[in-house]
């Protein structure tokens, strides 16, 4: 197994000072491991896809803007 240094910022170092009963790494593993299967899915995704470059990040502004928009009329605001 291979070992890994993180930096954490102080606040967190003072609450994972203050829970020695957590065992930190397992943690760290945990989410990590989270995170990467959840890029094999994106990566199996992309492998599978028969979209361009430019016809994804098209799509991808065009979802944004429906999200912003969605967002702002539950806020009340019409930008």
């Amino acid at each position: 197994m291979v070992n890994v240094t993180l930096a954490v910022p102080e606040e967190l170092h003072r609450v994972m000072k203050s829970h020695p009963e957590i065992k930190w790494s397992e943690v760290a593993r945990q989410a990590m491991w989270e995170y990467a299967r959840k890029l094999e899915v994106l990566d199996t995704v992309a492998r599978k896809s028969k979209l361009t470059e430019k016809e994804a990040l098209e799509i991808g502004k065009a979802i944004k803007q429906s999200l912003s928009e969605r967002y702002s009329r539950a806020q009340g605001r019409n930008d």
